[in-house]
């Protein structure tokens, strides 16, 4: 039986990002996906038109629906959009404290759309960061949930420190938006690791939800955190490599891209 996976966020018509790229991702780690809508949205390659968000209480119904049938290994966050939404979910799942957490704290889109009512970051640094195995904020979503610049690797790994100080047990911050190279930081309470990369060029859109999608997977399946990060990152540099020029705008990643996992 396949290992089941969960993804909280928002919906992008477009397949590239939110919960339409994330469950693309859990099937490419071979993990059954199951999805709870927080957000609808009208978008597109270029930008974001318009956004209606999902009820709490209708958000909560569906993870009632999911956690009390299905056997989830590992859940991820993406876009949630209200602050009540975040409260409602945190307290949700304080009933399965086991349940591994990716949380992915998307508050601005790729074209530079909030994607979120004021107070959100302050929300989930408060409820859904003590519940997180991992939080996978990119420079600015550091910036917002740490209160501080994040622009360079020693930033990185400061702010990495603080999200953990906040209760997270471990943060991947990422680092897509350095200029040069990109360089991820991961600091899990006792040691950081330096994460480097090479830059594939283009614009993409959606390669946090996907690198967190893929981190989620590999917590499904039983992969120890820096495995999990280690492939996911590993898959999300060729799911880039192999972007579709699909859309005006930004590209997808390429989804359908086998995973290549280390060896434990």
């Amino acid at each position: 039986m396949a290992p089941v996976a969960l993804t909280i966020a928002g919906s992008d018509p477009g397949g590239a990002a939110g919960i339409q790229a994330d469950l693309k991702t859990f099937a490419a780690f071979g993990v059954w996906g199951t999805s709870v809508v927080t957000a609808l949205t009208a978008q597109d390659t270029t930008a974001v038109y318009a956004r209606v968000d999902v009820e709490p209480a209708f958000v909560v119904a569906q993870l009632d629906a999911v956690l009390g049938d299905l056997p989830v290994a590992a859940a991820k966050t993406g876009m949630v959009g209200r602050v009540a939404t975040v409260e409602a979910i945190a307290a949700r799942l304080a009933a399965v404290p086991d349940l591994p957490l990716v949380v992915d704290p998307v508050l601005v889109a790729t074209a530079g759309q909030t994607l979120g009512e004021p107070g959100l970051a302050a929300a989930v640094r408060r409820v859904l960061l003590p519940r997180a195995a991992l939080v996978t904020p990119n420079l600015a979503e550091a910036e917002a949930l740490v209160g501080a610049p994040v622009a360079d690797v020693r930033a990185m790994a400061q702010a990495a420190r603080a999200l953990v100080a906040h209760g997270a047990r471990a943060a991947l911050v990422t680092g897509g938006h350095l200029a040069g190279d990109p360089v991820d930081v991961l600091w899990d309470g006792s040691r950081v690791r330096e994460l480097a990369a090479r830059r594939v060029g283009g614009r993409f859109h959606g390669a946090g939800c996907a690198l967190s999608a893929a981190i989620a997977a590999g917590l499904a399946i039983g992969r120890s955190l820096d495995d999990a990060v280690d492939d996911a990152r590993r898959w999300v540099a060729d799911a880039l490599a192999a972007a579709p020029a699909l859309g005006r705008g930004a590209r997808p990643l390429a989804h359908h891209v086998a995973p290549r996992r280390r060896e434990q």
